[in-house]
């Protein structure tokens, strides 16, 4: 499993993070979506590694605009480098 955080540009309000929930979570492979409105972020969880690019036109369809990837972290079950011993 894949999460990984984007810093997005624009955002103010509830309804900017619904919008910004909403386009996200329609894109193909993405399987959760945590918008954090203080941190101007959308977390996304996703099975593989989902193209910037489709988050990207995600977020521009919502009304706003990405500014950064922040992180790029697997999750329990996997590790960063395959062999399970990382630290």
């Amino acid at each position: 499993m894949t999460v990984t955080t984007y810093q997005v540009e624009g955002m103010t309000c509830g309804h900017c993070v619904s919008a910004v929930t909403e386009e996200v979570g329609k894109v193909a492979g993405v399987s959760g979506v945590q918008v954090d409105l203080s941190a101007k972020a959308v977390t996304v969880t996703s099975e593989a590694p989902i193209d910037r690019v489709l988050i990207d036109a995600a977020v521009v369809e919502a009304g706003y605009e990405l500014a950064g990837t922040i992180e790029l972290l697997p999750q329990a079950g996997g590790s960063c480098c395959g062999s399970g011993g990382c630290h």
